[in-house]
């Protein structure tokens, strides 16, 4: 049996305590035996750890070995330029990577820190962290709750758990004896560490501390849950493997022509390793990384702040969207939808007019804020969401609170207890004392033998309690929590318990968190684009399936189940079982992870929304976690890759698309690297082929790579966006960058410019080697910043306005032309680039042939489509 299965005596001698609490020798044998109240950290990567991870990569090993081996055969050169380049790139990955994971410092500042606790009889003020199993610990509003419990004393105790369960309303305590076995939402007699007390008081004893806790196993879970690597990850790895392999057998066959031709074995290798960086793209994974870091700039400006830049990709390729429902597809806050006063129900169509209807709507109002606690000071809502809902209905109608209840003052009440589950104020009405009750249907309607109706005060008749069951049952089935309201008048100011009966019905009233306006379309949008969006909530399975009725994601056939239904599933049920529910209620953070997993295990790229600590682990083991900004805890905003700063599902969608683009420029990108480094190859090999000398140099090709080449490949990464994007499915999150198509694109591309290359190379080599490889070199230079313009688009796009719609494009060229051309033209640079002189005539057949590549493949792409 559970701790809220026992009763609070068996409780007590199972914890080896008394009501007087634990003397001082028994606290620390209760430390000793059950551990601190605090939660444990595991140890963190140093700053030295990671930037040594960044050379694992298997493209930077060739690069590390053939600097290794040029400045061995005295190349010193070129292996220094090698050096610098792959040390850049491991600080800038390193500072990228370096973010700090504080999701475990915050839980720790949820630990209230200080304890109003009974030892010996005696009340102290301890520190939470020495609070242990058995102590007796004293609550009342206003208090942060130090650890589990189980409730030995309530008085009206009302706790607020969204930050474990994310659903905002209070939760009522009891001090019962569960006797079935129930899920945390539902466990009246228990309190949770980390939540805190709205109303009442009450005393609980520790249960249990530290890991043990709800907030510790949560702590637990976020250790063991992995980061998943976005779909670009895995795709540059596996993209990253290939190449390598690729270029080691290339670069062994070069080698071995060059020995078979007698070449010696110093010259062979330099012309290999030529190869090899003529092949790596080592400026690849620094060009994404700016590229990410542009695209989370455009995101903050919508709402969206990217904590992990790797999350902006990995948005865009997201097909399942799991989200909490309070906050998120939800106001937060609780509105009056409906109410039902003289045997008539009123919806928010006709509330949203403004105007009362029936003469009783008003007393109903009124009496609604009279038998009310909540307050509203400087714009600051106080008291329990219902209260203040309440109010908050009765100034749409122009009330002033604070001027009503000092009308009609209050002279007694009888607070609200869970165990009768009304709340009874005695107000100055008209000269009259007079009681007004408020709570839940059931409970008042037995109490009821009058009602009011236009009529007037009459005796109420079963049909009229049948009538106002009905209400009832149909403001329930909509998802509405419904509060009836009644009244009688006193003789006198005293007022006990036996009043609350023979009371005369005046009226009910239905409220719910509302769906934000725009819910319903982004989840049309989600759709459209092929994405399954899932609500995950702690609320009642009635009220998340209304709201997601409503908004769209509970469609005909799929269904809503509670978070229990799980539990008996193995994971390859639950992979079949997940197909046909969009909406999980009363769910725990266990329940959360195997649904997330049970997705990524189909194949899918998971987004979850989360604000609560409960959501912190869920929202690290999910591809893309995503917090709140406004409501969420800072466990669940360090545990996220993006936090939104309006808390709103639709700019989920809104990241999405942007997710889409930046992913599709990318591509473009990286189309442009490759086949110009597939242009280098192709020139390489074929001067082997044809025992001709190295076309270039390796610092010529890392002056390619590094400089002219990056600038235009970080400007296709901000080729302008397109809302298009949203008509395509989600790639599949396994779906290669090098599909059949793009390949061959690259090695099209590729050929086109290395034939212009190696026909400059054969103008050169009529007067000498080395003006033949300072013409290569220009060529493929020039060669490849004009072939940025090819990359923008699949299609032919020379006489189009896409040709002229990137503005970084061009700036990019521009500099691009300037560098080679003061590279070819500034004498003192000629010995470090290894170029030498060219003349007038040779310039310009270097900018003809770089131009005609640019009519050759836009021919191609144009015969193509």
């Amino acid at each position: 049996m559970l701790e809220y299965q026992k009763d609070k005596e068996e409780i007590i001698r199972e914890f080896g305590t008394s009501w007087k609490g634990h003397s001082g020798e028994q606290a620390k044998e209760a430390r000793k035996k059950y551990g601190s109240n605090e939660l444990v950290e595991l140890k963190k990567k140093t700053v030295v750890q990671i930037f040594l991870e960044q050379f694992k990569d298997f493209l930077v090993i060739i690069l590390i070995i053939s600097a290794v081996i040029a400045a061995f055969l005295g190349d010193l050169e070129s292996s220094i330029v090698i050096g610098v380049v792959i040390t850049m790139n491991a600080i800038l990955g390193t500072v990228q990577q370096k973010k700090a994971e504080k999701s475990l410092n915050s839980l720790k500042q949820l630990a209230a820190p200080i304890a109003k606790v009974i030892r010996n009889g005696e009340t102290v003020l301890l520190p939470s962290k020495e609070v242990v199993v058995g102590d007796i610990v004293m609550l009342e509003a206003g208090d942060y709750i130090c650890a589990d419990g189980r409730i030995l004393d309530n008085a009206s105790l009302k706790v607020n758990e969204s930050a474990l369960t994310g659903e905002s309303i209070s939760v009522e305590k009891e001090d019962i004896t569960v006797e079935k076995e129930v899920p945390l939402g539902d466990q009246k007699n228990m309190v949770f560490q980390g939540s805190y007390v709205t109303y009442g008081r009450a005393t609980f004893l520790v249960t249990r501390v530290g890991m043990m806790t709800e907030v510790g196993k949560i702590a637990n879970l976020l250790n063991n849950a992995t980061e998943k690597k976005t779909p670009l990850q895995k795709n540059l790895d596996d993209f990253g493997k290939k190449l390598s392999i690729l270029i080691l057998i290339i670069c062994a066959i070069v080698f071995g022509i060059s020995m078979f031709r007698g070449e010696a074995v110093v010259d062979a290798f330099l012309f290999a390793v030529a190869l090899a960086v003529a092949a790596i793209p080592e400026a690849l994974s620094s060009i994404v990384t700016i590229v990410l870091a542009f695209g989370t700039q455009k995101m903050a400006k919508e709402h969206a702040i990217v904590r992990k830049l790797q999350a902006v990709e990995g948005l865009g390729s997201v097909s399942v969207i799991c989200s909490d429902k309070t906050g998120t597809l939800t106001q937060n806050k609780m509105t009056v939808m409906n109410y039902y006063v003289n045997n008539n129900n009123y919806n928010k169509d006709i509330l949203d007019n403004g105007r009362l209807v029936e003469k009783l709507d008003n007393k109903l109002i009124l009496y609604s804020v009279l038998c009310n606690d909540s307050t509203n000071k400087g714009g600051v809502e106080i008291g329990d969401p219902t209260e203040v809902a309440l109010c908050n209905f009765a100034k749409t109608f122009r009330m002033d609170i604070a001027k009503t209840r000092a009308t009609y003052t209050r002279v007694a009440e009888i607070p609200f207890d869970s165990d009768r589950k009304l709340m009874s104020t005695v107000n100055m009405i008209s000269s009259e004392k007079r009681m007004i009750t408020k709570g839940a249907v059931d409970v008042l309607l037995d109490r009821l033998n009058y009602i009011e109706t236009e009529a007037g005060v009459v005796n109420i008749t079963s049909a009229d309690k049948q009538r106002i069951q009905l209400a009832n049952l149909k403001y329930s089935e909509d998802g509405l929590r419904v509060l009836a309201i009644a009244y009688k008048t006193l003789d006198n100011a005293s007022v006990s318990l036996d009043d609350e009966n023979d009371l005369i019905f005046l009226g009910l009233i239905a409220m719910m968190d509302p769906p934000r306006e725009e819910s319903k379309e982004a989840v049309r949008k989600c759709i459209e684009a092929g994405i399954r969006p899932i609500m995950i909530t702690g609320d009642h399975k009635i009220t998340a399936a209304a709201i997601a009725k409503e908004i769209g994601i509970l469609t005909e056939g799929t269904i809503a189940v509670e978070g229990s239904a799980i539990d008996e599933l193995d994971d390859e049920e639950l992979k079949t079982f997940v197909e046909q529910v969009s909406v999980y209620a009363r769910v725990s953070p266990e329940h959360k992870i195997r649904i997330v997993k049970a997705w990524q295990d189909k194949g899918n790229v998971v987004a979850m929304t989360g604000d609560g600590v409960n959501d912190a682990p869920a929202l690290k083991q999910a591809d893309v976690g995503v917090a709140m900004g406004i409501t969420g805890t800072e466990v669940s905003k360090d545990a996220a890759a993006m936090v939104l700063t309006d808390d709103n599902f639709a700019t989920i969608v809104k990241a999405v698309e942007n997710g889409r683009n930046v992913y599709l420029n990318i591509k473009k990108a990286i189309k442009f690297l490759l086949s110009g480094n597939m242009a280098a190859i192709w020139a390489v090999m074929y001067a082997s082929i044809m025992a001709l000398p190295v076309p270039f140099a390796p610092v010529h090709l890392l002056f390619i790579n590094l400089l002219t080449d990056s600038l235009p490949a970080i400007a296709l990464g901000l080729d302008p966006h397109t809302d298009l994007v949203m008509k395509d499915k989600p790639r599949r999150a396994n779906e290669s960058i090098l599909t059949k198509n793009f390949l061959i694109d690259i090695l099209e591309e590729g050929f086109v410019i290395a034939c212009m290359t190696m026909t400059a190379f054969y103008f050169g080599y009529q007067v000498d080697a080395a003006t033949a490889s300072t013409m290569a070199f220009a060529t493929l230079c020039l060669s490849r910043l004009v072939h940025g313009f090819n990359c923008k688009s699949d299609r032919a796009i020379l006489f189009s306005k896409r040709i002229v719609d990137n503005k970084f494009l061009w700036g990019a060229f521009g500099l691009g032309f300037l560098l080679i051309n003061g590279v070819l033209l500034i004498p003192g640079l000629a010995s470090v680039f290894k170029v030498t002189a060219l003349t007038g005539t040779q310039l310009l057949l270097i900018y003809g042939l770089s131009l005609v590549n640019l009519f050759i493949i836009q021919l191609i792409k144009w015969i193509k489509n």
